[in-house]
C-alpha cells in the first residue's frame, strides 16, 4: 500500500475530507458513516443539505450493506456496469445517515472504476460519501490542479489519480417499484441502460426536493457568462460582442469576435467528448472572457448527457 493511500486513510477515520479520483469527476470524500466528517463537506462546498449525496463502495458484494429490497433490474444493472458510471438509488439500510440522504429512504450508491479510489475502498471498513470535490453549483473537477484550484489549503489531501476517463459525472437511475426512472443523464448513455434493461423513465428535474445529486436546474456552471446555442456561426456573426470564448464539438469557428476556441473532439467522438468537456470550460473560464459561447451537441448517445450539462451550466 502506496503512503498516499495510508496517509488517506488515517485522515479518513479522523472525520476529515480528502478528495479521490473517480473515472467520472474528482469526489470531496469523507465517512459515509461519519456525520462529523459529512457536515465537513457540506460546508466546503456550501451544498444545500436537501442535495442527497452518493455513496461509494468497493464492490457489488458491499451492497447489502448499505442498501435493502434491491429490485431485480437494480441487480443486473449492478452486475453489468460496476465498477462503473452507474449510480442507483435504492432503499436504504438504517445505518446510513439522514445527512447523507437528505432524510430521504433510499440511498444513491455505485462502486467507481478508478484504481486509485478502488483500493483505498478496499482497505477501509466503511464506504465513502464523495460528491464533486468543487463549490456547489460551479464547474466539476476533473483533475487534481481543479481541485487544488478550488480549495487550495482547505482540503488536507488530494490523491491525484491523473485525468478522469470519462469526464462528466455518473448516470443516476431509481425506481418505483420495479420500474426504472433516469433522474441524471451521465457518462453512460441512455443507449446502453436500455439495451440491458429495456425502457426507462426519465425524470432528471426536481427542484424541491431532488431524489438524487444532478437535479437542480442550475449546475455545473463556470463563472463566466454562458450561452448554448444550437447554430453558433450565426449567433457570432449577429451578435456584437467581443472577446468570446467557444466551445464546440468538432468544428473550428471563424469570427475575429473568438479570442479562445475549444474543440473537445476533432474526430466526432462522444467519449473523448465528454472526457474533456469540464477541462475545456475550466480553461475558458479563466481568460477573463466577456460571454462563453457553447454549441448545443446532436442529442443522441452521450451528446444527450453533455447538453443536459451544458443546458444547466447556462441557466440563469
Amino acid at each position: 500500500m502506496n503512503r498516499e493511500i495510508l496517509k488517506a486513510i488515517a485522515l479518513l477515520k479522523a472525520s476529515e475530507n480528502i478528495a479521490i479520483p473517480t473515472e467520472t469527476v474528482y469526489g470531496l470524500a469523507a465517512n459515509a458513516y461519519d456525520e462529523i466528517a459529512i457536515k465537513k463537506i457540506f460546508e466546503t462546498k456550501g451544498r444545500p443539505l436537501f442535495n442527497p449525496l452518493i455513496v461509494h463502495i468497493h464492490s457489488i458484494d458491499y451492497l447489502d450493506k448499505v442498501a435493502n429490497s434491491i429490485p431485480p433490474k437494480a441487480q443486473v444493472l449492478a452486475e453489468h456496469f460496476w465498477p462503473g458510471s452507474l449510480t442507483l438509488v435504492l432503499p436504504k439500510n438504517h445505518n446510513i445517515p439522514d445527512l447523507v440522504t437528505a432524510g430521504k429512504a433510499t440511498v444513491a450508491v455505485r462502486v467507481p472504476n478508478h484504481p486509485l479510489t478502488l483500493e483505498l475502498l478496499h482497505n477501509l471498513d466503511f464506504p465513502l460519501v464523495a460528491p464533486s470535490a468543487n463549490p456547489f453549483g460551479s464547474i466539476s473537477p476533473t483533475t487534481a490542479q481543479h481541485v487544488s484550484d478550488y480549495f487550495q489549503e482547505r482540503i488536507p489531501l488530494i490523491l491525484d489519480g491523473g485525468a478522469c476517463q470519462n469526464g462528466i459525472e455518473s448516470t443516476i437511475i431509481g425506481f418505483e417499484g420495479d420500474d426504472p426512472i433516469l433522474y441524471r443523464l451521465g457518462a453512460l448513455s441512455l443507449d446502453e441502460i436500455e439495451s440491458v434493461i429495456g425502457k426507462v423513465k426519465i425524470k432528471t428535474t426536481n427542484e424541491i426536493s431532488p431524489e438524487a445529486p444532478g437535479m437542480l436546474l442550475k449546475h455545473y456552471a463556470p463563472s463566466t457568462e454562458t450561452i448554448i446555442v444550437d447554430a453558433i456561426e450565426n449567433f457570432i456573426q449577429n451578435n456584437q460582442t467581443k472577446n468570446i470564448g467557444t466551445l464546440t464539438f468538432y468544428k473550428a469557428v471563424s469570427s475575429e469576435n473568438v479570442v479562445h476556441q475549444e474543440i473537445v473532439s476533432p474526430k466526432k467522438n462522444y467519449k473523448e467528448a465528454a472526457a474533456e468537456l469540464y477541462k475545456a470550460l475550466h480553461r475558458l473560464d479563466k481568460m477573463n472572457l466577456s460571454l462563453i459561447v457553447v454549441e448545443r451537441f446532436p442529442n443522441e448517445s452521450l451528446g444527450q448527457s453533455i447538453n443536459d450539462r451544458l443546458e444547466r451550466a447556462t441557466k440563469k
